[in-house]
Parts: C-alpha cells; structure tokens; sequence
C-alpha cells in the first residue's frame, strides 16, 4: 500500500458528496476514481472533487488497480452486490448503514470479506465522533453509576417523492434502515450487548414503506432501550442515556453532535463540547485508513458481528409489520 491511502467512491449521491469532502480535508487520503451506472454522471462529480478518473460502471472501478479501499453510497437493496463485487476483486470496503438489507444478507457480505480476507466496516458515523468517545468514557469511568435505560430518537419531515429512495419499497427506502438504524447502533454501543427481547411498532404509508416507528429493547438486566424513527415527522433529536447516578444528554447527537450534558440530581454538572471542523465523516474515513494501515480486517469501533446483531435486530423490529423487501425473497 502507497503512502497515501487511494479511495474509489461507488455512486455519486449526496451522500457520496459529503464523504468526498470528508476525503479532501484529509491529507493522507486519495481519491482516485469514482464510478456512476452513467458515465456524465461520473465526469460531473469527478470534475466538482478533483477526481481523475471517472467510470461509468461498478465494475469498471472495482477492477481498478490503484484503488486500495471503496466507499460504496448506494441505496440499501444494492449494497450486498455492490461490496461483494469489490471485495471479490481483493478491495477493502466502507459500506454505508445500514449495512444491509437484512440478517441473512448482512451474513453473507461478512463471509465473503472473510473468505477474501479483506477490511470491510458498516459506515456508521456516530461511532467515530470524539464527542461520543468521551461520553462513553464517562460511562465506563461510573460517571453516571450503572446505565439502566438508553432514549433516542432520529426524526425528519421533508415531502420525499415515488422516486427518491428514501421511501422506495425497492430501495430498501423507510425510517427503519435510513434512520432506526442511528438508534439501534448507539444503544448497541452503550450498553455493548444484544437484546434478549425486542418490540416494534410502525406506519406502513401509502408508498409502501414505513413513514415512522418505535422500538423497544429490553436485555439481560433489566436494561431498557427505547428508540423512535421517522421520514415524515418532525420531532427532538437528543439522546439520552440513564443511570443509577445521573444521566447523559447529547444534543442532535444524529446530525453530528457537538454537546453533550452530564447530570446529576437533575443538576448540569459537567459539560463536553466539540467544534471540530469537517462533517464528521472524517473520523470515520480515518478510522478505516488506520484499520488498513494496522492490517485489521475490522474495526474495534464497527465489529462485524455487531453489525450483523444491529441487522438482526431490525428483522426482528419490522416483523409484526409484515414489512418485507424484494430482497428478502431468496
């Protein structure tokens, strides 16, 4: 590997964007292609990054040699294809949350990367934000005593069309993959271990994808986990997490939070900040740049096989709906 870790980024959505410029803020990072099923596509976003080389196939960028690692920002119905495609040709990869489709899915993508021996992380940027690593310091320092019950919510209101993924039934589009997955990863982390039991509500809308839902997640002790989700509704996006001693507030911890509140007897008794610049998306691509450079084939942060109980988790959540996606038909 090069002294300069060479990126290739698969699609050319929004998303995608912001990683670029994540990338661009990096100096020991690279992007040296970007691929789009439309090669103007392609030309337009490597043009607006700096990038020079632009395909107009997966593929075609898969295959290129110089690349170490791809970013693949597809919608969720593409992602297992997409990932196995690039480590099948020996890539590292950064797969966008949630990671998957489905369990079973999820199954076979950290099969192949094993069977490749390749790096392969879910892109789950909270996970990597250093006001969230100090909050989980707090927690393990006894901060807040033993953490009893976690609370999150992940909500958006914005008049999405047929067309957008966002709640395209075929897409893999809904509040429960695109933004259930943010909450069900942060109580995952915090209290790190499955749930013995998990109860889902959710609104099937008239797209056929779910507009909103709520889960709840009760483990081993007694522990409470207590989520919300939604693409139509418009609400408070703070999380929270509770304990014997006190509790934790974190601001719009979603949206890259830069505040978090620890308290005690209802009291604000210490207070982290972070204004760092960047839209969180560095940490993550560095996080993956020192994986590689380290020789891990997994990140500490994003173990495999905690995405794989994240994905099991939401099979489980949307069950009662009777929600299903193509891809769940084998």
């Amino acid at each position: 590997m090069s002294e300069k870790i060479k990126w290739g980024i698969l699609s050319t959505g929004q998303i995608s964007g912001k990683f670029a410029e994540a990338l661009e803020l990096l100096p020991e990072a690279e992007i040296c292609a970007v691929a789009s099923r439309n090669a103007g596509t392609a030309k337009k976003f490597a043009e607006k990054h700096g990038i020079l080389k632009a395909y107009g196939s997966y593929l075609a960028l898969a295959d290129d040699p110089e690349v170490d690692v791809v970013y693949i920002g597809t919608p969720h119905s593409f992602h297992l294809e997409n990932s196995v495609m690039c480590m099948r040709a020996g890539k590292s990869v950064l797969c966008e949350k949630a990671l998957t489709i489905n369990a079973r899915e999820a199954e076979e993508m950290i099969r192949v990367a094993r069977e490749e021996n390749v790096f392969l992380m879910e892109a789950m940027v909270t996970r990597h934000v250093l006001l969230v690593k100090k909050v989980l310091g707090w927690i393990r320092d006894g901060e807040i005593g033993e953490v009893r019950m976690v609370k999150a919510s992940f909500c958006k209101r914005a008049d999405f069309t047929p067309s957008q993924r966002h709640l395209n039934p075929g897409l893999g589009g809904g509040s429960l993959l695109d933004l259930g997955v943010y909450g069900i990863s942060f109580a995952s982390m915090v209290l790190n271990k499955p749930p013995e039991s998990v109860v889902g509500f959710g609104h099937i809308g008239s797209l056929g994808s779910d507009e909103q839902g709520a889960a709840l997640l009760k483990y081993d002790r007694g522990e409470i986990a207590e989520l919300s989700f939604a693409l139509r509704t418009d609400a408070v996006n703070d999380a929270y997490v509770f304990g014997t001693e006190g509790y934790i507030k974190i601001n719009e911890i979603f949206s890259i939070p830069t505040k978090a509140t620890r308290y005690r007897d209802d009291k604000a008794v210490a207070v982290l900040e972070d204004t760092s610049t960047g839209n969180g998306l560095m940490q993550e691509a560095e996080e993956v740049m020192r994986c590689l450079k380290e020789g891990l084939k997994e990140s500490p942060f994003m173990p495999l096989e905690e995405s794989l109980q994240i994905m099991r988790i939401m099979d489980k959540i949307r069950a009662p709906w009777e929600l299903t996606y193509s891809n769940d038909i084998q």
